[in-house]
């Protein structure tokens, strides 16, 4: 096939289409960042304080926790996109929503890593929070974990006198 023949098969370009390759705009909220701009903007992050008081294991669904309006709120002000949760062994994970990532986002995407393993594998089930540290990454959280939950608030008498 000559390069002749190959040029005429080809339509023409109609006028008043926008050329091949132009994107759709991403389905993003108003006022939700990309943490990159964040970055660039030099703006600061704020992490929901309602993460360190949800006593959540990591390997149970969060759909199982009893504070449901706790989840609904933004990981962080500003709202962004997508953030990277970093583990101290080394695992990271992302949570993503174009509409803003929620505690629940975030929750999911640790619960994706850890559902199938059972309570004796996790050296530190419950989560802690989270805590940000712009001098190591401005683009992720890092991920703090503890051995035991808080005491449930239901109390048990010990079967010693107290003192």
């Amino acid at each position: 096939m000559s390069a002749d023949t190959a040029e005429a098969s080809s339509s023409p370009p109609k006028e008043g289409v926008k050329e091949k390759g132009h994107r759709r705009q991403s389905s993003s909220a108003p006022g939700v960042y990309n943490i990159l701009d964040l970055e660039k903007e030099g703006k600061e992050l704020e992490i929901a304080k309602e993460t360190q008081k949800l006593n959540w294991k990591l390997n149970t669904s969060p759909s199982t926790l009893d504070e449901k309006d706790a989840l609904k709120k933004y990981l962080t002000t500003p709202p962004v996109k997508k953030i990277d949760l970093h583990f101290p062994l080394g695992l990271e994970v992302t949570a993503r929503n174009l509409k803003g990532v929620t505690i629940k986002d975030a929750l999911d995407a640790i619960h994706k890593q850890f559902r199938k393993k059972a309570d004796d594998e996790l050296e530190d089930p419950i989560l802690a929070g989270f805590e940000w540290d712009k001098e190591e990454s401005w683009t992720r959280l890092i991920v703090h974990q503890k051995k035991e939950g808080a005491p449930s608030s239901s109390k048990k008498k010990g079967k010693k006198g107290e003192e």
